[in-house]
């Protein structure tokens, strides 16, 4: 296929999607070989269709006409991308996964998530993003919201976790999230699958 044609359709794929969105070379790998799409890329960021955000990853800019600027991507959604460029697992842990789940409100310079990956840290802007590596077991055989969970109560740590918190995660998690996390989190450590049986799996 002549290049002009792998062009044209990762334009239009990048146009297809929601203002925002990040992009990584794998994302369109099944339209051209990551040279051509690499170049591709780099002819959209001349042409201002994209704009590069960080090394890897590109960003269907999104302006705000009421900030008269560009809206910036959010940690989470930048360490996502950097996750589907590596090829890794990844959920947040720590203060990030607190504040998903609301038992936090403290906004952390450094996000922490978890991974089957190597342990890395990427600068973003004033944020700096770290992925630590864990068994692949804690990571791949859960879904997000579980792992979520589970990273925050062990933030959370075993003699802190009290009353309030559970009722916040009974109300933050929706019945079909409690049944999910009710039966992946059995292997988790003792007592996080014991406080995570009060959250989602018994009944008043």
């Amino acid at each position: 296929m002549p290049r002009e044609k792998y062009l044209e359709k990762i334009t239009q794929r990048v146009l297809d999607s929601e203002k925002g969105r990040l992009f990584v070379v794998s994302d369109f790998a099944d339209i051209a070989p990551s040279q051509v799409i690499r170049k591709s890329l780099t002819r959209l960021i001349e042409t201002h269709t994209l704009r590069r955000v960080m090394r890897g990853i590109y960003e269907y800019p999104k302006y705000s006409e009421l900030l008269q600027t560009y809206v910036a991507p959010s940690v989470d959604n930048i360490a996502k991308a950097l996750a589907r460029n590596n090829n890794w697992n990844i959920a947040p842990a720590g203060n990030a996964a607190q504040n998903i789940l609301g038992l936090s409100t403290q906004v952390p310079a450094s996000h922490i998530y978890v991974t089957d990956g190597p342990y890395k840290k990427y600068q973003y802007g004033k944020f700096t993003i770290i992925f630590k590596h864990v068994s692949n077991k804690n990571i791949a055989n859960m879904s997000l919201i579980t792992a979520i969970v589970v990273q925050a109560l062990k933030s959370v740590g075993k003699d802190h976790v009290d009353e309030m918190m559970i009722a916040k995660l009974k109300t933050r998690l929706s019945e079909d999230e409690k049944k999910i996390v009710c039966l992946e989190s059995r292997g988790a450590t003792a007592w996080i699958s014991d406080t995570i049986q009060h959250v989602c799996c018994i009944t008043d």
